[in-house]
């Protein structure tokens, strides 16, 4: 049995009628941009992240460059963030001539470590951006108390963890500005890119409407320099189709990972993902990490088995990043990690069967 990194066939399956019918009623409006899909979704997924309001943008690197630019962030503040993230997580700070300041992570759940926050703080830094990766909610209780003692923004990168939780709240709704991202590989994923930015600050949330059209509330009268970085009416229809979904498709994200955590237990050389506590886990990514990562990869692929790793270069060490003058051995979590994890197929509709394929092969590679 062949078992795919990722299938979207389940899930097509499982709302193609409503998606169809979704695009066909923005079809036959005759009103493609900033119209009633995009209201109609904004509202919908504010309710799902508890928060007053949602703007819809075109991707998730604008969400988090919006927010940025919105909180006035700009050339010589600093922004905290981690080590171990995409490189847009950077992006994002770079694009409002703001300096990444990276923090490693915590070694097992590889989140944003706020015992390592403070040491990073300076009287240039202006925000925290923690990154709630591969689908587990950071721990946001120790990160708003610092940066509230400091005086400092939250901007949460939630474009993995749609639905996940921190001590009952939902990521994305801690921040003073959080953004995500619904590229079709994320949880819930659009037909292309798309993005929002979710606030409880109306004025924030004016700001980044404003930013993300031109510069202008009303047409042909711009009142700053803005973008043009609007949430596309087709996908958001196709967004409200899928949203009703997204929590039936987490607990079977959360099933997948059960067993692979059953199967895969007392593997030598294989660490699963760990939970920090009071966090919640959505399995954006299943994430083992092993010495062995490359020749196991390379094994699977053999078997017929899909895998990727996330992410096998971390930004300090990015060309794009070299003026910073980081070097190999400045941030060894993150340096480690990049060697040593490796990305299992996860996906709402895997079935125990796929489970069990792909353990049994990383059974008998690490064990022979």
């Amino acid at each position: 049995m062949k078992v795919p990194f990722l299938s979207f066939t389940p899930q097509n399956q499982a709302v193609r009628t409503q998606v169809l019918d979704a695009m066909s009623q923005v079809f036959d409006s005759q009103w493609y941009v900033l119209g009633e899909a995009v209201k109609q979704f904004e509202a919908e997924y504010a309710r799902f992240s508890t928060t007053t309001e949602c703007i819809g943008v075109a991707n998730g690197l604008d969400a988090l460059h919006l927010a940025l630019k919105a909180l006035e962030v700009k050339e010589g503040d600093e922004v905290i963030v981690p080590s171990n993230t995409y490189i847009a997580t950077w992006l994002a700070i770079s694009f409002v001539g703001a300096t990444p300041i990276p923090v490693e992570p915590n070694p097992t759940t590889y989140n944003l470590d706020p015992a390592l926050l403070e040491a990073a703080i300076t009287p240039r830094t202006r925000a925290i951006m923690p990154v709630h990766l591969y689908g587990q909610a950071c721990e946001m209780g120790a990160i708003m108390e610092i940066a509230q003692r400091h005086n400092l923004y939250v901007i949460e990168d939630n474009a993995q963890s749609q639905g996940a939780a921190y001590a009952g709240g939902i990521t994305g709704s801690f921040g003073h500005l959080n953004a995500t991202s619904f590229y079709p590989g994320k949880n819930l994923g659009a037909l292309g890119d798309a993005g929002a930015v979710t606030t409880n600050d109306a004025e924030l949330a004016k700001k980044v409407r404003t930013l993300r059209n031109y510069g202008s509330q009303q047409k042909y009268y711009n009142e700053v320099i803005g973008h043009n970085s609007r949430l596309d009416e087709l996908q958001a229809a196709v967004l409200s189709a899928k949203l009703p979904k997204l929590m039936e498709w987490t607990g079977q994200r959360q099933e997948v990972a059960a067993l692979y955590n059953e199967q895969l237990a007392g593997i030598p050389d294989l660490h699963l993902p760990a939970v920090a506590p009071g966090a919640t886990h959505v399995y954006h990514l299943y994430v083992v990490r092993t010495s062995q990562r490359d020749e196991l990869q390379k094994y699977l692929t053999e078997q017929g088995i899909g895998t990727l790793i996330h992410y096998p270069i971390p930004p300090h060490l990015q060309e794009a990043y070299r003026f910073m003058n980081f070097k190999a051995g400045d941030f060894p979590i993150a340096e480690e990690l990049a060697t040593t994890c490796l990305s299992l197929p996860m996906w709402p509709g895997m079935t125990p069967e796929h489970v069990t394929q792909v353990s049994s092969h990383i059974r008998t590679f690490l064990r022979r």
